[in-house]
C-alpha cells in the first residue's frame, strides 16, 4: 500500500481514542506563564470543576532564582528546569500549550496567539513575569551585557565568561589580557550578588590550575551600584556583611557608582564625581527589569495606558484582579499590587508564589458560587541571598543570619521550592560534589559566539 494511502488511513491513530472533545460547559480559566504565579494558580484549582488552558512560550517551568549557578557552571540548565506537561500530568482539569500570546480581545473575552488561534476564557490570569530594563538604552546595550532571566540569558553569560579565560590563555598582549580578565556586573541587587560571588569562586578556586599561560586568580570581578550599599532592600547590618564576603571572596565594590557608557572592549562609569574607564569584554546586567510586554498588549486591548506603572506592570486591586475588567487577574513580575501603606511589592519569587495560590483559592471559590471579599494580604517571609561558598544573608523579620548558617537556610530553601523530586536530588548532588571538590562540572561552552573577543595570538 502506497505511503501517503496508509498515513491518510491512519490518520485518526494519532489522536488518542479515550478522550472526547470536550463542549465548553464548565467555566475557561486561561493561564498566562508557567513561572511561580502561573503555576501556584493552576495548582490550586486542582480539585474546582473548571478547564484550564496553561499558555506559554516554553514547554517547561524555570527556577529562575538558580540561572547564576547556571551561568557560572555550577548547574546544568535540566538541574533546574522542569517540562510542564510532566508537572501537571496528574492534574486532568489542565491542558498545557506552547504558544506565543501576540494580543486580547477583551469584548469578546479571548486571547490571541501566533498564526491567527485564539483560546477563549471566562478568567484570565496574566503572569507573563519580567524582563531585562536597559534605562532607555536597550538597543544599544542589551547585546554588550545580557542579563539573567532565562536559560539562554545563563548560558550566553557562561559562554562569555568561559570564552574570556580561553582568549586570555591564547594573547600575549597584556593589556589584552587584563581586559579580558576584567569582569563587570551592573547591579547591586541580589542578583549581581551571587553574580559576583560566583564569578570569583569561579576564578579563584575551581580554575586556579586549568591554565598554563594565565592566573585565573588574577582576574578583576567589579560589581558596580548605583546606591551606597548592595542589597539595598536588606538591613544595613546584612549589606555591610555582603560586601565584607565579596570583598573577601576578592571582588571589588564600587557603591555610588553610576553606568555612563558601554562598548564592545570598555565600559565608563561615574565614581565619586570622575569618569573613570574600565577595560573590559565581559559585562553582565543586574541593574533592572521592567514588566513583561504582555502588560502593553494588555493595555492596549483595554485602550487604558494608566494601566501601566513606570516599570511596564499592570496596577491592579486588592484582590489582583483589574478594576475594569473584574474577570483580568495579574500576578507575579507583571503585578503592581500596593500595600497598605502605599508600597509596591518587589517581584521576587515569593509574591509571585503567595499571589498564585490566592488567586487559584479565590477562583475556585468564585466558579463554586461564592465570591470571596477577602484581599491579597502578602506575608514577607524575608530575604536571602548568596555570596558564595558558606557565605549568604538571610532576613526574616527580626532574624538575620550571615555566614555558614545563612548558607545552610539557603540551600534548604531554595531545593524546597525546585519544582520537582527528581530536580531536589540531582541539585542537592551537584551541589554536594561542588562544595567537596571546589569544582563546577557545567563549565561547558556550548554557543557559537555572535562576536568573538579579539585574539592576539603568539607569534
Amino acid at each position: 500500500m502506497p505511503y501517503n494511502k496508509r498515513l491518510q488511513e491512519f490518520d485518526c491513530s494519532l489522536y488518542r481514542q479515550d478522550v472526547q472533545v470536550p463542549i465548553a460547559t464548565k467555566p475557561q480559566v486561561v493561564v498566562i506563564g508557567g513561572g511561580f504565579a502561573g503555576m501556584a494558580c493552576v495548582r490550586g484549582l486542582r480539585r474546582s470543576n473548571v478547564e484550564i488552558k496553561l499558555i506559554d512560550r516554553r514547554n517547561f517551568h524555570l527556577f529562575q532564582p538558580l540561572l547564576y549557578q547556571v551561568a557560572s557552571g555550577g548547574l546544568s540548565p535540566a538541574n533546574i528546569a522542569a517540562p510542564l506537561r510532566s508537572i501537571f500530568r496528574r492534574q486532568k482539569n489542565v491542558q498545557v500549550l506552547m504558544g506565543n500570546v501576540v494580543g486580547f480581545d477583551v469584548p469578546n473575552r479571548k486571547v490571541l496567539l501566533e498564526d491567527s488561534a485564539s483560546i477563549p476564557f471566562d478568567y484570565l490570569v496574566v503572569a507573563a513575569g519580567s524582563h531585562h530594563h536597559y534605562f532607555g538604552r536597550d538597543a544599544e546595550w542589551e547585546p554588550l551585557a545580557p542579563g539573567l532571566k532565562t536559560i539562554e540569558d545563563a548560558t550566553e553569560i557562561r559562554r562569555r565568561i568561559l570564552t574570556a579565560f580561553e582568549a586570555a590563555e591564547l594573547t600575549d598582549d597584556c593589556e589584552l589580557r587584563k581586559a579580558l580578565l576584567t569582569f563587570v556586573i551592573v547591579g547591586g541587587g541580589p542578583t549581581g550578588v551571587e553574580m559576583a560571588g560566583a564569578i570569583c569562586e569561579l576564578a579563584r578556586q575551581t580554575m586556579k590550575h586549568d591554565f598554563r599561560a594565565i592566573d585565573p586568580a588574577l582576574a578583576r570581578v567589579i560589581l558596580v551600584e548605583n546606591s551606597k550599599l548592595v542589597l539595598e532592600r536588606y538591613h544595613e547590618s546584612l549589606s555591610h556583611a555582603a560586601a565584607r564576603d565579596l570583598k573577601t571572596l576578592g571582588a571589588e565594590v564600587w557603591n555610588e557608582t553610576r553606568l555612563l557608557e558601554m562598548a564592545k572592549d570598555h565600559v565608563i562609569v561615574k565614581k565619586s564625581g570622575q569618569e573613570l574607564r574600565i577595560d573590559t569584554h565581559t559585562v553582565i546586567w543586574a541593574a533592572g527589569v521592567q514588566g513583561s510586554k504582555l502588560g502593553k498588549l494588555l493595555s492596549d486591548a483595554l485602550g487604558d495606558p494608566m494601566l501601566l506603572d513606570r516599570g511596564g506592570r499592570v496596577t491592579v486591586d486588592s484582590q489582583c484582579s483589574l478594576v475594569s475588567q473584574p474577570n483580568i487577574f495579574v500576578a507575579g513580575d507583571l503585578a503592581a499590587f500596593s500595600t497598605a501603606d502605599g508600597k509596591t511589592l518587589p517581584g521576587v519569587a515569593p509574591v509571585a508564589i503567595q499571589q498564585g495560590e490566592f488567586l487559584g483559592k479565590f477562583l475556585a471559590k468564585t466558579v463554586a458560587g461564592s465570591r470571596p471579599s477577602k484581599s491579597f494580604q502578602y506575608w514577607d517571609k524575608g530575604n536571602m541571598a548568596t555570596i558564595g561558598r558558606s557565605h549568604a544573608v538571610v532576613e526574616s523579620g527580626n532574624i538575620r543570619l550571615t555566614g555558614k548558617l545563612a548558607w545552610l537556610a539557603w540551600l534548604f530553601i531554595h531545593v524546597l521550592y525546585l519544582a520537582r523530586f527528581e530536580n531536589r536530588i540531582l541539585v542537592l548532588f551537584q551541589w554536594f560534589w561542588n562544595y567537596a571538590t571546589r569544582n563546577r562540572t557545567a563549565r561547558l561552552i556550548t554557543q557559537t559566539e555572535n562576536q568573538e573577543p579579539p585574539r592576539r595570538r603568539f607569534s
